[in-house]
């Protein structure tokens, strides 16, 4: 099996993994865990499980001036990424968030010609004025009865915040991933991630109530940590090590549709005509963003 094809494996678990996230986090919070108490336990934990890793694999010397390009891929993938989709997951429901999470094609797309000076086509243009529209309708419209007494649009907008730092994210990890193996790099990232979160999270951490949190969000709470901070990231990098970041970011595709399998299932959301026609608008601008992307 070649290494694109083991790529392309890592990112499809990765993406499966994110997709029962939106789920799996949203039956912790607020009720049991407040959002940025949330991410300082998922920070910190995966902090320590990549240190411990990274005693086990190949050394590597960072050189002084990528100290502050790790900080900055660290603000946007871990602090401002998390914060915001915790935060906006808080608010809103499972299958609008993960609706909102696949703008991040397009918004890689926008980062890499700013960065990188990729040149983008009449047809992209297209695609991202469709895809924003999308976005647009889902972040004004996008109430729904379930999630009555929530700020249902501004966690929206908070989950669209999120997709755009994702996407700011995956353009300036690959410049880093060029030199750096995925899990020095990623060790790093954390560590700066979890010193930028201590701040917004100390407080609603020591407002946890450990004795009435049940066993089953315990297990939650663990996914999160394992799964979906260190397997995902792990998973994702090595995907980038080995394909485009636009490429990595096309995946973010199934989580909707995993996202809404998954959430019809437990019965934490539903569907209306909103949702599902913001969904198609922001598909077709996708699609018209990432076709031929690679050839």
């Amino acid at each position: 099996m070649n290494k694109r094809v083991l790529a392309l494996i890592a990112v499809s678990i990765a993406t499966i993994i994110y997709g029962i996230t939106f789920t799996v986090a949203k039956e912790v919070m607020p009720l049991y865990v407040k959002p940025y108490a949330f991410i300082l336990l998922r920070v910190s934990g995966a902090t320590l499980v990549f240190w411990i890793l990274g005693m086990f694999t190949p050394q590597q010397k960072i050189e002084k001036s990528d100290y502050q390009k790790i900080a900055i891929a660290s603000f946007f993938g871990i602090m401002l990424n998390m914060l915001t989709f915790f935060k906006g997951l808080s608010l809103t429901t499972p299958i609008s968030a993960a609706v909102m999470m696949i703008t991040a094609p397009i918004m890689v797309l926008l980062f890499s010609s700013i960065l990188i000076k990729k040149a983008i086509g009449r047809q992209r243009i297209l695609g991202v004025f469709i895809g924003l529209i999308g976005t647009l309708v889902l972040i004004t419209f996008g109430s729904s009865s379930e999630a009555s007494g929530t700020n249902n649009n501004w966690g929206n907008f908070l989950v669209f915040v999120n997709a755009a730092s994702y996407g700011l994210y995956l353009v300036l990890a690959k410049q880093l991933l060029v030199k750096y193996h995925p899990v020095v790099f990623v060790k790093w990232l954390y560590l700066f991630g979890f010193i930028f979160v201590i701040p917004f999270g100390s407080a609603e951490f020591m407002e946890i109530v450990w004795r009435k949190i049940p066993t089953n969000i315990y297990w939650n709470i663990g996914f999160i940590i394992l799964l979906t901070s260190c397997v995902t990231y792990l998973f994702n990098l090595y995907g980038l090590a080995k394909l485009k970041p636009t490429t990595v970011s096309v995946f973010i595709y199934l989580q909707p549709v995993i996202a809404t399998i998954y959430a019809l299932l437990v019965g934490s959301d539903s569907l209306n005509f909103v949702k599902v026609s913001a969904t198609l608008l922001i598909f077709l601008g996708v699609y018209l963003v990432t076709k031929q992307v690679e050839k």
